[in-house]
């Protein structure tokens, strides 16, 4: 059954559309990936699906219980970001912040969440590392702990292996298949197209065209083909 369904949807600003008659849908347990060329409006269609901005046109439906609040993200860093000085924990239980509301402390089970998915994503034998001191892959998990802290249900992940060597890279797309694969709806943004039609049942690309359909599909079109060249 489909939790998230995007009909004529025109992506942009007031400076203008970026993108249009985008209609894709997702059911609970896909893995999709948004693929496309620089500056067609992937990371708007993430901020419009997460409610940071509003669709010039057309609708977004949340189905069969989704909130918007029941999504984790994890954003493309700044340099900022990666200098925070903050520990893991900290980092990580923030992602709980919409589970506490107005309370001013983080609950047990909130505390206890954020511990399992340190552990989880493999980085508490890091626990008393400041985040700033890590490297980039493990920045990277952290961040991933923290997006798992707001949802058991859908993750959005924009570029989530930019900067990251080979093996960290492998070992990033693994983690977030096992995600996958233990229930979680995946929707990343990428622009290594080999481990989209790699990792991915479903395939979005944004562009001149439009492509909504299964990888298998995508593979074996022209606009597919002329991209999985271009790599």
């Amino acid at each position: 059954m489909s939790i998230v369904t995007c009909k004529d949807l025109t992506l942009g600003y007031e400076t203008g559309a970026v993108a249009s008659n985008i209609n894709f849908s997702i059911d609970s347990g896909d893995y999709l990936c948004i693929v496309g060329e620089n500056g067609s409006g992937k990371s708007t269609l993430m901020k419009t699906l997460l409610g940071l901005t509003s669709p010039l046109s057309g609708e977004i439906l949340f189905e069969d219980g989704l909130k918007k609040n029941e999504i984790g993200y994890l954003p493309q860093q700044t340099l900022v970001q990666k200098d925070f000085p903050a520990s893991i924990f900290e980092v990580v239980i923030s992602g709980c912040q919409n589970r506490k509301g107005i309370r001013p402390f983080y609950n047990k089970e909130e505390k206890s969440l954020a511990m399992q998915n340190i552990k989880k994503l493999g980085i508490d034998e890091f626990i008393g590392t400041c985040y700033r001191d890590l490297s980039g892959g493990q920045q990277q998990r952290v961040l991933l702990a923290r997006a798992l802290c707001a949802t058991q249900k859908v993750l959005i992940l924009d570029e989530p292996v930019s900067g990251l060597d080979p093996l960290v890279t492998n070992e990033m797309y693994q983690l977030i298949s096992d995600l996958n694969k233990d229930g979680i709806t995946i929707i990343m943004v990428s622009h290594d197209i080999n481990a989209a039609v790699t990792y991915a049942n479903k395939i979005l690309h944004i562009g001149h065209k439009i492509f909504f359909g299964t990888k298998e599909d995508y593979v074996h079109s022209k606009i597919g083909r002329r991209f999985l060249e271009q790599d």
